[in-house]
């Protein structure tokens, strides 16, 4: 006995609320016993707080509700001075213990093995979307959300599963395993529910272990209606109750699952429904209500309990706070109710249409996530933009590559001399021109000079192995192929004119024009050099022959799931991209980015492209210094952002901290894409560049390149994968397979 009365009010029961969870938490010594222990704590002369804390090993749920009638009982004799009249049981828990060992070692055993081993093959545990990552060692913080389903869906729900030959229980089964499979994106969806174990009479009135549970697998492939999936369930059910005398240690034994410790074997979701609670015990002169006592634990990553109560169901969500908010809890407990009231409404509906975002958060992920509308000049092409900060710093370092450096202005002139050619060439408005060059200015010079001059680049890494070359030159059909003479020898045949580059300064021309020296491949025309200074800068032409929806640029996929695929940008996706990530990630005048990735990459673009916007300095790396990751990190010594993919990015932060000149401050931007975030990058990269801020992007191929960005933190490693927030102008759509959003 405990005596609190002597505490203040407002104290007392949070005290009793904390002794009642101390206890509960307490160990059990299952060598020495006891495994039940009472604690009766004094709140008020008249009113106690009785704690009796079982081990599962000697009790269920079920034996609760036995022991509760019994020291009931007990009660209510020893008040009137009798002793109590208890039922007379027939059998004793060691007789059921000494059947069960029998019936283990018998065929009926060997049969419901087999049943479950050919039920639960290759089954798995659902892989939900959480809050956190899982980490190695799957904590026991655990908490519940509370909710309340109406009378009236709950008596639809009865009605619903009668007209299917089914329970109430197959009926809320069925929606919550659509819940799960359309949380998952998975078809295959096992959960856990427990069966009271007391499928003979003259076991209803032990105390003990008699509970055992199910691993209920259901698929729901082949885009079923409610109705469908409810008969699947309520088949699943009724086979699994007939097997249900094995033990499931034993399933998960006969199966060898459970090879991560981090998870449970074959499901970490449970499901339990009762039809009714426990209610209040009235005894002479005493009244024993419930009041059931958390432990703060949690066995599973979700357990959805649903009771009976006033015509209509409590239902409580427990989780595994390590892995999910309340907040995340609470809205999923809302879509349970949402999914179930319209399943019940309308059980022909295939599950891939039933609801479960209400209209608010339907509007909060569809419109206000998306409320991205920023005011850029991105109806002008990208080189007109270029030349327009050309004009502002032409004696400004644009390209450093090695000992070699272009100003905006030299850079801007070169391309101007390209752009030239190539019109008089006939390229213009959705003509594609072939880029194959090495590393180095010219693919700077090679990209605005094709947009100067209205055509779409087609960049073609003369690296590439000869045949994925001839594949990209025969499928992108350039009309022209600007090129280099030490590249020449990697190319097979083509049609396409070819314009060796770079272009000599132009020299005066008895004509009165300008003409170009420079070696030509004999596909040209003989004229071709007279022909450059009759076309004026494609930027001065008023946007008439230029649409902001002509190509840019084509750039092709790596081909891993078949051939290559050319992906079209527009020339507003293209400069509405270069601005927003500049802009978004404060670019400017004083910044250095080094350029690793190939020309032939989407991501060349943001690497080489955004910083020249912003007036900044684009750092051209050799191919030798990319390979190299301690050379690299030399190379980076003057930059001031950096961009790579995680694994390459470890590499590097390795390299920093342990090399001779140490980490690198100057870098106040990291940024990485491309892959999930290890949780060491954070810690990795503070070492490395300790005034820098790290962002993860991402943004697939055709929504020209990066689509969204996050800042990342503490609390962003730990979600683990991070698509981040759209950028300017950019929207984005988490949908699940029929095109429906997806829940928060």
């Amino acid at each position: 006995l405990s005596d609190l009365t002597g505490l203040p009010e407002e104290t007392r029961a949070r005290e009793a609320g904390c002794l009642a969870r101390e206890e509960a938490r307490r160990r059990f010594d299952l060598e020495r016993g006891p495994l039940l222990r009472t604690l009766l704590l004094r709140l008020r002369p008249e009113e106690h707080l009785a704690l009796c804390t079982l081990h599962h090993a000697v009790c269920d749920g079920w034996s609760l509700g036995v022991l509760l009638r019994e020291i009931g009982a007990g009660y209510a004799a020893a008040r009137e001075g009798r002793a109590a009249h208890l039922p007379e049981l027939t059998i004793q828990y060691a007789d059921y213990a000494a059947w069960q060992r029998g019936w283990l070692e018998g065929p009926g055993c060997s049969g419901q093995v087999e049943y479950w081993r050919v039920k639960l093959a290759g089954a798995h545990p659902l892989e939900l979307p959480a809050d956190r990552a899982r980490a190695a060692g799957a904590g026991e913080r655990g908490a519940s959300h509370t909710f309340r389903v109406s009378a009236s869906i709950a008596e639809r729900a009865r009605e619903l599963g009668a007209r299917h030959g089914a329970t109430a229980m197959m009926t809320l089964l069925s929606a919550f395993k659509v819940l799960l499979a359309r949380y998952a994106g998975d078809t295959d969806v096992v959960v856990g529910t427990p069966v009271a174990g007391r499928n003979r009479p003259e076991l209803e009135g032990l105390i003990g272990l008699f509970v055992n549970t199910l691993a209920l697998r259901t698929e729901l492939d082949g885009e079923p209606t409610f109705a469908e999936v409810l008969a699947r369930v309520r088949d699943t059910v009724a086979d699994a109750q007939a097997h249900q005398d094995l033990p499931f240690e034993r399933v998960v034994e006969e199966l060898r699952a459970g090879s991560d410790p981090r998870r449970n074997p074959l499901f970490d979701v449970t499901f339990t429904y009762a039809t009714a609670s426990r209610e209040e015990v009235r005894l002479p002169g005493l009244t024993l209500t419930p009041a059931p006592t958390g432990t703060g634990t949690a066995k599973f990553d979700l357990e959805l309990h649903l009771v009976e109560a006033g015509g209509g169901l409590d239902g409580e969500l427990a989780y595994r706070a390590d892995l999910y908010d309340g907040a995340t809890v609470e809205r999923m407990a809302g879509h349970f109710a949402r999914l179930l009231e319209a399943a019940v409404a309308a059980p022909e509906t295939p599950i891939a249409e039933l609801p479960l975002l209400d209209p608010e958060e339907r509007a909060r992920v569809v419109e206000e996530w998306n409320r991205t509308a920023v005011e850029y000049p991105s109806h002008r092409p990208v080189h007109a933009l270029f030349e327009e900060q050309a004009a502002r710093t032409p004696g400004a370092t644009a390209v450093i590559f090695g000992a070699e450096s272009l100003t905006y202005r030299e850079l801007d002139e070169r391309a101007d001399r390209l752009a030239d050619v190539l019109r008089g060439l006939g390229v213009g408005p959705e003509v594609r021109v072939g880029l194959c060059l090495e590393r180095g200015p010219e693919t700077v010079v090679a990209a605005l000079g094709v947009l100067k001059a209205g055509g779409a680049y087609v960049p073609i890494d003369p690296a590439y192995p000869p045949e994925r070359i001839a594949y990209l030159l025969e499928d992108s059909a350039p009309r022209v192929l600007v090129t280099q003479e030490a590249v020449l020898g990697v190319l097979p045949e083509h049609s396409a004119a070819v314009v060796l580059t770079p272009l000599p300064r132009p020299l005066p021309h008895k004509g009165g024009g300008e003409h170009y020296e420079a070696p030509v491949s004999d596909a040209l025309p003989q004229d071709w050099g007279s022909k450059g200074a009759a076309f004026a800068s494609l930027s001065e032409l008023g946007g008439g022959m230029l649409s902001p929806d002509n190509t840019a640029y084509v750039i092709y996929t790596s081909g891993s799931t078949g051939k290559p695929k050319g992906v079209e940008i527009s020339h507003r996706a293209f400069a509405n991209f270069l601005l927003a990530t500049g802009d978004a990630f404060g670019f400017g005048a004083d910044d250095v980015m080094p350029v690793f990735a190939s020309y032939a990459f989407d991501i060349w673009g943001f690497e080489a492209l955004t910083p020249l916007l912003a007036g900044g300095t684009a750092r051209i790396l050799p191919r030798e210094a990319v390979l190299d990751v301690p050379r690299l990190v030399e190379e980076l010594r003057g930059a001031t952002a950096v961009h790579a993919v995680p694994a390459l990015m470890r590499q590097i932060a390795a390299a920093a901290v342990a090399s001779p000149g140490g980490p690198l401050p100057g870098i106040r931007r990291v940024f990485v894409g491309g892959d999930t975030i290890p949780p060491e990058l954070l810690a990795e990269v503070r070492a490395a560049f300790p005034a820098a801020e790290l962002r993860a992007m991402y943004g697939p191929t055709e929504t020209t390149v990066i689509t969204s960005a996050q800042v990342v933190g503490a609390a962003e490693v730990v979600r683990g994968h991070l698509l981040g927030r759209p950028l300017p102008n950019a929207r984005m759509y988490v949908l699940d397979r029929s095109g429906a959003p997806v829940p928060v």
